[in-house]
């Protein structure tokens, strides 16, 4: 598609939405797949002032009729053969079905007045959540201008590059990289309507893509299937990654395989921005911290009784005020209490350090801690030792409740071809052998097919911890009738 169809697939939508009664300020669900499509919706709706409620394409039945209740959605969007289920799931509400191919809408006149500003709410998506019910972030174009700014610097972007962005349109992530910066340059956009490993390296090839963007998930999948299958990769220049852990190793292979420099933004959806790496800091800078802080951020760290440590030397919590931040969460007070600090400063849910050179490096998340016998163990550490195993083709660390000790350490892991037989012992035997401390070491292993994703293409750890409980609960108490390691005694 060219970027004058693509315009005039906006305008044409818009009036469509206009036909279909969406007036100014009206919330309009979208459900579709990756795709010039859901773009042009996107900006259709931002034509005719109305603010988009993006929803993940594979969002179940239960997440989408949340979402519509409490935006008010009055009008839902779908693509023509896709999410077929939803219009008589959701009888109520009015429908428009998008075609796939925009160009037999011909093209209506623009739409006049009622556009939006950079600062007026446009979009409206959620938290890609693993547990309960997702909270309703909203979003101003100008957070995603002054994120497209920086990426632009950090991978030293031009109007020339390949861009295929493998995240989901209606996330943080997915904005900023498929839907802001490869318009604002101007260059090719390579989309597809899902992910898969296999046909994302295709298309890299095909398309002699040249900057990626996807999660840590997305690229250790890709890794996996480059082993089994090589291709011709020699276009990539950098890829950004984030929105969860980027283990060094797999980073580092990836930049060996490729010869793409790996970058990161540490933040969220609420967040934006509040570090980067760039292609001029060294591989250990890039992929042992997650870069130096923003100064147009102002990042602060705060204790957990919400003392401000900036400075001090020790980790924190960190805080920001800037120009990457959301308007904070729809119709929720209390979030948004939990949110910000009482004078303003946006919250993330990590503990962080701040060296002396600016540079930001996660230990964890404050909810991705397992606490065994009283010590607190990074479950991204965890995960990021196991990987190191040649068995491992991706890991996922979660606690599993415990009488004696409270909670211990469950790994998860897909298998390589080869060894299915993994077992508990190969792990710690492993890890013994590379000097890991013990109190890393899983007492739980638990192998499975695939580790389960949330919308957002991150590994749904909800969905682990409450099999781990399941598990724990069962009459026999075991995991498979795999050995119990109790690598280390209580730690007071």
């Amino acid at each position: 598609m060219t970027w004058a169809a693509y315009d005039a697939g906006a305008d044409s939508l818009a009036a469509m939405l206009v036909t279909a009664g969406v007036e100014p300020g009206d919330r309009v669900a979208v459900v579709m797949p990756d795709g010039p499509g859901v773009h042009a919706v996107y900006v259709g709706a931002e034509r005719v002032g109305a603010v988009v409620v993006g929803i993940g394409f594979r969002a179940g039945l239960r997440e989408i009729g949340y979402l519509v209740t409490k935006t008010g959605a009055s009008l839902l969007v779908t693509e023509e053969g896709y999410r077929t289920d939803l219009a008589a799931e959701f009888p109520a509400l009015r429908a428009m079905t998008v075609p796939h191919d925009l160009g037999s809408l011909g093209r209506s006149a623009p739409p006049t007045g009622g556009g939006l500003g950079p600062d007026d709410l446009f979009l409206i998506n959620s938290t890609s959540g693993t547990t309960g019910l997702p909270k309703c972030v909203m979003h101003a174009q100008r957070r995603w201008f002054a994120f497209h700014r920086w990426a632009v610097d950090a991978g030293a972007l031009t109007e020339d590059e390949v861009v295929y962005s493998a995240i989901g349109a209606p996330f943080g992530f997915g904005l900023w990289t498929a839907h802001v910066t490869p318009a604002v340059l101007g260059c090719p956009t390579v989309l597809a309507d899902r992910f898969d490993a296999a046909m994302s390296l295709d298309l890299i090839e095909r398309h002699r893509v040249t900057v990626l963007a996807c999660v840590s998930t997305q690229f250790i999948m890709m890794l996996e299937e480059q082993r089994a299958r090589p291709r011709d990769l020699s276009s990539l220049r950098c890829m950004f990654t984030g929105g969860e852990s980027v283990p060094y190793g797999r980073a580092a292979e990836f930049e060996d395989r490729t010869g793409a420099v790996v970058l990161q933004f540490y933040g969220s959806n609420e967040t934006g921005a509040l570090s980067r790496t760039t292609v001029s800091d060294t591989r250990e800078r890039r992929l042992r911290t997650a870069g130096h802080v923003l100064d147009e951020m102002n990042v602060r760290l705060f204790d957990t009784d919400g003392t401000d440590i900036t400075g001090e030397g020790r980790p924190g919590i960190p805080g920001c005020r800037g120009p990457a931040t959301c308007l904070g969460y729809y119709g929720d007070d209390d979030a948004n209490r939990r949110l910000l600090t009482p004078d303003g400063w946006m919250l993330m849910g990590d503990i962080v350090e701040i060296d002396d050179e600016g540079y930001l490096t996660v230990v964890g998340r404050s909810s991705d801690f397992i606490i065994r016998g009283g010590k607190n163990i990074s479950a991204p550490q965890v995960e990021a030792e196991v990987a190191t195993h040649p068995g491992v083709a991706m890991v996922a660390a979660v606690a599993m409740p415990d009488d004696v000790f409270g909670e211990r350490v469950c790994a998860y892991v897909e298998v390589r071809p080869g060894w299915e037989g993994l077992t508990l012992v190969d792990i710690t035997d492993h890890l013994a052998s590379r000097g890991v401390t013990k109190e890393w070491f899983p007492e739980k292993l638990i192998l499975v097919d695939s580790l389960p994703r949330s919308s957002g293409g991150k590994i749904a750890k909800g969905e682990l911890r409450d099999d781990a409980l399941r598990r724990r609960r069962s009459v026999s108490g075991a995991v498979h009738e795999l050995p119990d390691a109790s690598p280390t005694d209580p730690v007071s």
